[in-house]
């Protein structure tokens, strides 16, 4: 059934005139006409009773306005709704957050609920590689370079640096760490990425930037499960600066060589490709930028 039709009886019942209806419509007499004539042909019964003087509803015609009047208004309020949503940050969001990383940005996503009571999340805390299109995420937040993908909308960030730490039991208990060297008197807590690969460590040493790769006693392949296995004790990690704060600062964590430190992998979100961003996602990604940058 065409909503043009219906809207077009309407119109008609309204002013009870085809040339009326017509100019209300922006449409031809004959255009309306068609359309009723369509429309008392799909139902099976005549809508109007016609005179050269007058257009009057019949009985069917007075009992199918009643539907038809709260099925144009329906349509209306739903194409409102839908015209608010796309201004007012509502409804669900679905995003996907590297395993550690996305731990850190917790608080933030607590703060963007108070901030937009309306908007829903959906978090997935993983390191493996998702695909934002096939699984229907609105946002993929990865570390590390991107590769040219013309399907995605891609957003830095920010920049990371890299450090080594170690939990205060462990540096207690094993001999001081001076320099580089002494590393290798050290247990280490190895991550291993997503393509099955060791990461080894990437040290400045002076002018000079090394890669290691230490002998591991705990290899570790999610991102969250390294922080924890390094505050247990295992040995030293290297590990992210962003994620590394809060625990430095609650005592967990100490950072060991800072001197050493080099710069990581950039931050960046991934958006799938659409006609325009929903208010809903453009408001959870400009929170999270925000978070970032303080």
């Amino acid at each position: 059934m065409d909503a043009a039709d219906i809207a077009a009886f309407v119109a008609v019942a309204q002013t009870t005139s085809f040339t009326r209806a017509a100019e209300g419509l922006g449409t031809s007499k004959s255009n309306v006409g068609k359309a009723v004539q369509r429309l008392e042909a799909r139902l099976g019964t005549r809508l109007f009773q016609r005179t050269t003087r007058a257009v009057r509803l019949t009985e069917d015609g007075e009992t199918y306005l009643l539907a038809a009047q709260a099925a144009l208004d329906g349509l209306r309020e739903a194409e409102m709704a839908l015209a608010a949503r796309r201004e007012e940050p509502i409804g669900r969001v679905r995003l996907d957050l590297p395993a550690g990383f996305g731990r850190l940005l917790l608080p933030a996503l607590a703060t963007l609920r108070q901030r937009y009571p309306k908007v829903t999340l959906e978090v997935a805390l993983t390191d493996r590689m998702s695909d934002p299109v096939a699984e229907g995420w609105d946002i993929v937040v990865r570390i590390g370079e991107l590769a040219a993908d013309s399907e995605m909308t891609v957003r830095k960030l920010c920049n990371l640096r890299l450090g080594l730490y170690a939990s205060p039991g462990y540096l207690d208990t094993h001999p001081d760490i001076q320099s580089i060297s002494d590393l290798n008197s050290h247990d280490a807590v190895i991550f291993k990425g997503p393509t099955g690969r060791l990461r080894p460590w990437t040290l400045q040493d002076g002018d000079h930037v090394h890669s290691i790769s230490p002998t591991p006693v705990l290899v570790m392949a999610d991102g969250q499960a390294l922080i924890d296995a390094t505050i247990n004790g295992f040995g030293l990690s290297q590990i992210l600066d962003r994620v590394a704060r809060p625990h430095v600062a609650a005592g967990r964590l100490r950072h060991v060589l800072p001197e050493a430190d080099v710069p990581g992998p950039p931050v960046h979100a991934i958006i799938p490709v659409g006609r325009r961003m929903a208010a809903k996602t453009r408001a959870v990604l400009n929170h999270i930028a925000e978070a970032l940058q303080d």
